[in-house]
């Protein structure tokens, strides 16, 4: 298959789940903690029938891909093929009624994402992106997107889902890049990378990811310009993650975070 059919059996795959994902918005909602006495890591009875709905999809048109999700692990595959799903990213923001939330898919080959997707079911939004090209589809059709490549320290928006996400010493640098930017706003989950993509937001710096919470991401900033990675310079795979409309401002988020 070519790239661009891809991307669109994904776009149907995440339409039929995200309905799913909806239907349970705002709604009772049986929730277990995975993370007892350690925080808490809610997980919902709507996650995991969203992440089986994908799976099955998947497994029909590509039985030999591997499939690895949040929810029901991992199942690997006789392919250099293999997605990564995460039903619903934003599980919190999902419980707290708050549609900042999104269903994740992403396709990788021999372990590199080269397509990913984010859809969001109440707002009516997809984004979707090969690594080298990024769109958001809503109402209005589809549109190619792209970063604020000109932004500046200066005049950028700086994004993170919650400032408890960082340990001592990530919250002190973190601070000392958002002291120097024009805003910064906390929340938002995966749509602070594609808002990023589509040039509403500068700047994202989280931590503590997994690798179902980013990989499906990384196309999708990618194709629209921007620089993305771990604090090592390469993909990033989970930990701490610095993404930026443009290279000047990765290369000094990225050196500021490294300490």
């Amino acid at each position: 298959m070519e790239i661009d059919q891809y991307l669109a059996f994904g776009c149907d795959v995440l339409s039929q789940a995200g309905r799913i994902a909806a239907a349970g918005f705002r709604q009772p909602n049986p929730i277990t903690d995975k993370a007892i006495g350690h925080g808490f890591d809610p997980v919902t009875a709507v996650d995991r029938r969203v992440e089986t709905a994908i799976r099955e999809r998947i497994a029909e048109r590509f039985p030999n891909h591997g499939i690895q999700g949040e929810e029901l692990g991992e199942a690997r595959g006789a392919s250099a093929w293999s997605w990564v799903v995460d039903p619903i990213d934003g599980t919190r923001a999902y419980i707290a009624g708050l549609p900042t939330w999104g269903c994740l898919l992403g396709l990788l080959r021999d372990g590199e994402p080269v397509a990913g997707w984010m859809h969001q079911p109440v707002v009516g939004e997809t984004f979707f992106g090969d690594g080298k090209r990024a769109w958001l589809a809503n109402e209005r059709g589809r549109a190619a997107i792209r970063t604020r490549s000109n932004a500046t320290l200066a005049d950028s928006i700086l994004a993170a889902t919650h400032p408890g996400m960082f340990d001592a010493p990530g919250r002190q640098r973190f601070d000392s890049v958002a002291a120097q930017v024009r805003m910064t706003r906390f929340g938002g989950d995966c749509y602070n990378q594609c808002l990023l993509a589509h040039g509403f937001v500068d700047l994202v710096i989280e931590d503590d990811l997994k690798a179902h919470d980013i990989l499906p991401l990384v196309p999708i900033v990618r194709g629209a310009g921007a620089v993305i990675s771990n604090l090592a310079g390469a993909t990033p795979r989970g930990g701490m993650v610095v993404a930026a409309a443009n290279a000047p401002l990765h290369e000094y988020a990225l050196g500021v975070m490294r300490g």
